[in-house]
């Protein structure tokens, strides 16, 4: 499995054909061998806020909410979290810059 520059470079190799068969792969190898499989490094950081996340309303123009549900849909993934995922890499970035 490579190494990922930021969440969305590893949501978009998940996404991709040879993500969905490195899932495969490890998934039977895990089987075979009674093992559990654990999540992607994607998975564990967005789980990791589920009990902290506190509900928002946010108001987007129709053309952000049309890209984001357009990217999110190439990615396999839902646009509420592709949103989620780029204000947290957002934040992070900053932060670094103070």
């Amino acid at each position: 499995m490579p190494a990922f520059k930021n969440m969305s470079a590893e949501a978009d190799w998940w996404a991709s054909a040879a993500g969905r068969d490195h899932v495969r792969r490890k998934s039977a190898e895990g089987r075979a061998d009674g093992r559990t499989m654990k999540g992607s490094s994607l998975a564990s950081a967005l789980n990791k806020s589920k009990g902290r996340s506190v509900q928002i309303a946010l108001r987007l123009s129709a053309t952000d909410l049309e890209q984001a549900r357009r990217i999110a849909d190439r990615k396999g993934i839902g646009y509420q979290t592709l949103v989620k995922i780029l204000v947290h890499e957002g934040l992070a970035r900053e932060a670094r810059r103070s």
